[in-house]
């Protein structure tokens, strides 16, 4: 993590107050923006990982989505995309889809999160020093999961309301 990396710190509307550094965000809790990516492969697996333990927010949970912080400036779909593919070691990866946008409030801080998704069939080389554990999981080996394993409560809540949402 860079702690110097800047960040857009928004409002309640999502809408750019200021800049910060993202160890200040972090640690004063500011506003901010993240994207996250739910990749499926063409048999409508979803990749799940399981964050190493050295991450600042949520180590050592799973998460059925792949994603991070927007840097100053940067727009959330070129977020998107950038963290997919560094994340999954997927350079080729085609640009996500964004789907809906929420805030997230919890322990850990709150902060917008625009949800896309990809579809990749393509071989997966997640960053060692951000994914402990990997797998493609069908829907019905998620669900069963979903009460057992601990995961990143961004992540859960961005999958319940995806998949309340019509069209999914």
């Amino acid at each position: 993590m860079d702690e110097d990396e800047v960040l857009d710190v928004v409002d309640a509307h999502d809408e750019v107050t200021g800049r910060a550094p993202r160890g200040e965000v972090y640690r004063d809790r500011l506003l901010h923006r993240c994207a996250a990516v739910l990749v499926t492969d063409g048999q409508g697996r979803i990749f799940v990982h399981r964050r190493t333990a050295t991450k600042l927010i949520h180590p050592g949970l799973y998460d059925m989505f792949v994603g991070g912080v927007v840097g100053a400036g940067e727009g959330y779909a070129a977020a998107a995309w950038r963290e997919a593919r560094e994340e999954l070691g997927a350079p080729g990866l085609p640009e996500p889809e964004p789907v809906l946008r929420f805030l997230f409030e919890g322990e850990g801080g709150s902060w917008w999160t625009s949800v896309h998704r990809v579809r990749w069939d393509g071989p997966v080389r997640p960053q060692p020093s951000e994914v402990a554990w990997h797998a493609f999981l069908t829907p019905e080996e998620l669900a069963d999961r979903l009460d057992t394993w601990q995961w990143a409560p961004d992540g859960l809540a961005a999958w319940l309301r995806l998949s309340a949402s019509p069209g999914r």
